[in-house]
């Protein structure tokens, strides 16, 4: 049997082959192993970082979206969000186009807000709002001075995180109370030059006109506002 066995694998071909896989067995797998490591290592990162991407990244159906809180009624008891796409938000932006001064600014700032107005009226039902509190009492729509300046603020705002803004910063809300019962807010910026704040109040107008902006300290003291 041993004499057949050996006649059907003579030295050189089968019996060599055997000696030489159990040889390179080893090296093979120092070299295999630390293959599908690696390979498995890369995958799993690739996964990690794609993952990333999407969760930092949403769709947007190739448009950034811009959204925003807006106020519906007196108080500000009413939020409705609101949501502007590029299309609506290219209309403001080119308005910031070409200014060179901090006066052609707060005029270009009066326009977009007049503008978001507007837009956003339309889809809170906001246009419908008139200019102080007395007109529009009770109706749909309407706002007081904590909506307005809240609103006004908040268009600001987005207008300043898309670097529109060169001349001026947007600030906190002010109010003013020199009786009791004559509370009123206005939405605020600063001249980045000189200091100077203004009140960007655009309660004493209906819906889309382009609010009146004043030297806060003018607004303090109730002087006569001009547009």
């Amino acid at each position: 049997m041993a004499t057949q066995k050996q006649a059907a694998f003579p030295r050189g071909k089968q019996g060599d082959f055997d000696n030489f896989s159990r040889k390179r067995a080893p090296l093979l797998r120092r070299v295999y192993r630390p293959l599908v490591l690696y390979t498995f290592m890369t995958r799993s990162i690739i996964r990690i970082c794609l993952s990333l991407i999407i969760l930092c990244c949403p769709a947007t159906s190739g448009a950034e979206l811009r959204k925003l809180d807006i106020c519906t009624d007196y108080h500000c008891d009413r939020i409705k969000p609101v949501t502007l796409d590029e299309k609506d938000w290219a209309q403001v932006r080119i308005l910031f186009s070409a200014i060179e001064t901090p006066e052609q600014e707060r005029q270009k700032l009066r326009l977009a807000i007049a503008l978001l107005e507007d837009k956003i009226g339309e889809a809170t039902g906001t246009w419908q709002d008139l200019g102080k509190n007395v007109a529009g009492a009770g109706k749909p729509g309407q706002l007081d001075c904590i909506s307005e300046s809240k609103n006004t603020t908040s268009y600001l705002r987005l207008i300043q995180q898309d670097d529109l803004l060169r001349w001026h910063q947007v600030r906190e809300r002010a109010v003013r109370h020199p009786w009791i019962l004559d509370y009123h807010w206005t939405a605020v910026i600063e001249d980045l030059n000189s200091g100077t704040r203004y009140a960007v109040d655009s309660w004493y107008l209906d819906n889309g006109e382009p609010p009146y902006i004043q030297k806060l300290e003018d607004w303090r003291a109730k002087r006569r506002m001009t547009k």
